[in-house]
């Protein structure tokens, strides 16, 4: 929906209320610039700062930081001071009023006051997004209508004085003059206009001011959008490049060995592949010849952060995770008065709903901007957000981050490694033995107890009793049989009746690959030490998916375990099995047989055929179906891939490639 645009007009002066590095009002300047074609802009800074913020300006789209200090006391020998950081970015609307003058030639007037000692308050302005929806004009009614009888301090009676008086001087000149002010203080600006105003007493040189090249590090940490939206807006306020093809360059970080061995992986820079991310994203973020729409640039961030996590790992993001992002993100943004989330609250979402890698490629292409480098025609400055005199919020990722952003502080991620030359990662396969990664083993050795504990609560509960009280309250009272028979005015209590017999052997079936072609790598493994299972299990072919010297990633399509260890004969070539129509069946037989108790725990999306439930019976034991639909999709997504490495010397570094 295009953006309606609203002008305050007093004389010569067509004012346009804006928010400070908001990418809406940030397009609505061009709008304005457009539809009033002006012979002067002016903007909401001193002149004390015009020149260096013009060289600023000229560096676009690189962005620039200008810096100065003001001093905090007026007392004689009181020598404090604090540092002001002024940021120059694509997306600020007074930077844009700036630009435009630039381009077409047109004086820049800075109408502001400079000022030692201005005091840090926050306005409590509704969401930028909804001048997308409504239009300017009602949103600043809104305000006004909220916040225009609040009583101004000193400081800004003393700007809004002096922008008057320097509005005035400009009208003695130019005809059409648009001056992009902040919305707090327009009002009395044109009250102020109306009068005579006399020259402000100001500081007319600053000392100390100093113009840096922003750290491309810094970007995503302290820009007042995400560098990601900044990207598209800068893309979308020129003649777009065209479209890049969709089966572009990848960020893959596995091979197949086939790869390796020919040597046609190809090593393209990541920088390659997330600017085409973000120049396809240009293309869809918004209507032609308009601004970028920021709901359509979020979801196409989310869809183009999925693509890479694809590209990574090799699993896809799933509709239902989809839905639970954005359903998750939109409250956690209402909980803080927002109609759309912002960076910090979009990756607590990410990492939430799906994983912390999908967290990270959300991250690390969020935070791209492609025009910043290290290296400048200025010096480059580092920034934090506690210099920017900032709240922080901290987010902690894997693989061992340490992570903030504009709301997020110092963010630093541990790069993962990847060939240093073709055919490196083949020499890790000269140890013909297989083991797994012991980290892996821990965590599914917890899930399959986890497992054995919830069929036994399952089985205690499918033959506990419940009846009205009548001289014991037995294990205590059934609150849902009660409230459900309130009419009878009963009370009902519950017995719980022990389950004869403990709980063996450990099934779990992902997907029962009825093709036989999905997951045809089969393996029986024995347990290295009394801690854990024996386990048999069919997944993907490692050799698929070479991620470091002699380390595979592959996928469970389902597994058992068997405890205790060192008893399990290779259960894929067992003649005694031959029965079975699928793997799932045979991992079930194998189950039964070497499982000294007698429950066995199946999970699967389906219960197994009732001629299981006879061979079960003849052999003394029972199976206790567990729907996989019943279990945590995020637990079983995070349990369901694992590492193959080849020689037990790669435990060492494996930590070095798995994520």
């Amino acid at each position: 929906m295009p953006h309606r645009l609203h002008l305050e007009q007093f004389g010569p002066v067509h004012a346009l209320p804006i928010l400070h590095y908001k990418l809406e009002f940030a397009s609505l300047v061009r709008r304005a610039w457009e539809r009033f074609r002006p012979d002067c802009v002016a903007v909401e800074l001193p002149p004390t700062l015009r020149d260096h913020f013009q060289r600023g300006i000229s560096r676009l789209p690189e962005i620039s930081v200008l810096r100065y200090e003001v001093r905090l006391s007026r007392k004689r020998g009181d020598e404090r001071y604090r540092t002001v950081y002024l940021l120059m970015e694509p997306a600020d609307p007074l930077v844009e009023a700036a630009r435009l003058a630039r381009e077409s030639n047109i004086p820049l007037a800075c109408v502001d006051v400079d000022l030692e000692e201005y005091p840090c308050h926050e306005e409590p302005f509704p969401d930028s997004y909804a001048v997308h929806r409504i239009g300017l004009g009602a949103y600043y009614r809104e305000y006004l209508n909220s916040c225009g009888d609040a009583s101004p301090v000193r400081e800004d009676l003393l700007r809004e004085r002096g922008m008057a008086f320097r509005l005035q001087e400009l009208a003695k000149q130019y005809e059409r003059i648009l001056f992009v002010c902040g919305m707090a203080h327009l009002e009395r600006v044109k009250g102020f206009f109306s009068r005579p105003q006399a020259a402000p007493l100001e500081k007319v040189r600053r000392e100390g001011i100093a113009l840096f090249n922003l750290h491309p590090d810094s970007c995503p940490e302290i820009l007042g959008e995400h560098p990601f939206l900044s990207a598209l807006y800068e893309l979308r306020r020129g003649v777009l490049p065209p479209e890049p093809a969709a089966g572009g360059p990848s960020l893959r970080k596995s091979y197949n060995a086939f790869e390796l061995i020919t040597g046609g992986r190809k090593d393209v820079p990541e920088e390659q592949v997330l600017y085409e991310s973000v120049l396809r994203s240009a293309h869809h973020a918004g209507r032609e010849g308009e601004g970028p729409d920021r709901q359509r640039a979020l979801l196409r961030l989310f869809r183009e952060a999925s693509r890479h996590y694809r590209q990574e790992t090799g699993e896809p993001v799933h509709l239902w995770q989809k839905r639970a992002f954005f359903r998750f993100s939109r409250n956690y943004a209402l909980t803080a008065g927002r109609l759309l989330p912002d960076l910090f609250q979009m990756l607590a979402s990410a990492r939430g709903c799906i994983d912390d890698n999908f967290a990270y490629a959300f991250w690390r292409l969020a935070g791209f901007y492609p025009w910043q480098r290290e290296t400048a025609d200025l010096p480059t400055l580092r920034l934090r957000p506690e210099d920017m005199a900032d709240g922080s919020r901290r987010i902690r990722f894997r693989p061992r981050p340490r992570q903030t952003g504009k709301g997020l502080s110092h963010l630093q991620f541990l790069k993962r490694k990847r060939e240093k030359r073709p055919g490196e990662w083949l020499e890790g396969f000269d140890d013909p033995s297989v083991c797994s990664w012991p980290p892996e083993d821990v965590i599914i050795e917890e899930y399959g107890r986890f497992l054995k504990k919830k069929g036994a609560k399952q089985l205690s509960e499918a033959q506990c009793r419940v009846e009205p009280i009548s001289s014991s309250l037995l294990d205590g009272i059934d609150m849902r049989e009660t409230v459900r028979n309130l009419h009878e005015g009963k009370i009902y209590v519950r017995e719980n009746v022990r389950v004869q017999g403990g709980v063996g052997s450990v099934v779990v079936i992902f997907d029962e690959d009825r093709g036989r072609e999905k997951f045809p790598y089969l393996m029986t493994w024995l347990g290295e030490h009394d801690q854990e299972s024996d386990m048999a299990l069919y997944a993907t072919p490692p050799g698929d998916n070479v991620v470091g010297p002699g380390i595979c990633r592959s996928e469970y399509g389902g597994f058992l375990l068997s405890y205790p260890p060192r008893r399990m004969y290779d259960v894929w070539r067992d003649d005694d099995y031959s029965l079975a129509r699928s793997k799932a069946e045979t991992l079930l037989l194998a189950a039964l047989d070497y499982s000294r108790e007698k429950h066995v725990i199946y999970v699967a999306a389906r219960p197994p055929r009732s001629c299981f439930r006879q061979i079960a019976a003849r052999l003394g034991k029972k199976i206790v179906h567990i729907p996989l639909g019943s279990l945590s999709p995020m637990k079983l997504k995070r349990l369901r891939v694992f590492h193959v490495l080849f020689g037990r010397n790669k435990r060492e570094i494996a930590g070095d490639y798995i994520w």
